[in-house]
């Protein structure tokens, strides 16, 4: 019998594996499907960055694509799955200048260049920005994972980098975790506050070359707060 037992067992097992093999594997998506995806997605952007996620509707969405409702949801189904897909997106490309701090590098141009890189961004991707800000008036509920797990390991490791620094006396001795913030907080502040910069700055001083003004400004105040004074 145990001969025979092994002997349907592998049978069935050649049956499964034929069927795997058998199983269909998903199409790549065509250049039209992909374009179409953007499009839905940049008018996504749109309406969540100014809406948020309660406010939006799939409808909004197609008439901002220019597409039927019936159209969009052939390719996206429900409307957390454009959100989903906007907001990992955005966390990826939003990250990369605290990905790119260099422990090697000398912090001087490393603290400089990631100030300047996140100030760009404000200027760059303000809807990108106003799309996170309102996920974290509401609580995260959405990307609380990504802010407890794959956020806080990046954000700890480069707190380390700082860390680092700082016992080598390379830079004065603070929270790196609080250096983090206070540049989110103030670079993020020309994205998400833009129309309130401009109004107060006014015309004359409220067009493009605010940025350039705020890079200088932020530059100065982090360097001067960050690197040991020399008499």
């Amino acid at each position: 019998m145990p001969p025979i037992k092994v002997k349907m067992l592998d049978s069935e097992n050649g049956k499964g594996a034929a069927k795997a093999a058998r199983k269909p594997r998903p199409r790549a998506q065509t250049r039209i499907q992909r374009e179409k995806q953007d499009v839905i997605l940049e008018a996504a952007l749109d309406v969540f960055s100014r809406e948020g996620f309660r406010g939006a509707t799939i409808d909004q969405i197609a008439e901002a694509a220019g597409m039927s409702k019936p159209n969009l949801l052939y390719y996206f189904p429900r409307k957390e799955e454009i959100y989903k897909r906007l907001m990992t997106s955005m966390l990826d490309v939003w990250l990369t200048p605290l990905r790119e701090l260099d422990s090697v590098g000398d912090p001087v141009p490393e603290i400089r260049s990631y100030i300047r890189r996140k100030l760009e961004m404000s200027r760059d991707f303000p809807r990108q920005s106003r799309l996170f800000a309102n996920e974290m008036l509401q609580g995260a509920p959405r990307i609380l994972d990504v802010l407890e797990g794959d956020l806080k390991q990046l954000v700890d490791e480069k707190a380390g980098v700082l860390e680092g620094w700082m016992q080598q006396g390379k830079i004065v001795r603070t929270d790196p975790y609080h250096l983090i913030f206070s540049i989110w907080a103030t670079t993020q502040h020309y994205a998400d506050f833009d129309v309130q910069v401009r109004a107060v700055l006014g015309k004359d001083r409220g067009g493009e070359g605010r940025f350039e003004d705020a890079a200088r400004f932020l530059e100065n105040l982090f360097m001067r707060g960050v690197f040991p004074h020399k008499d």
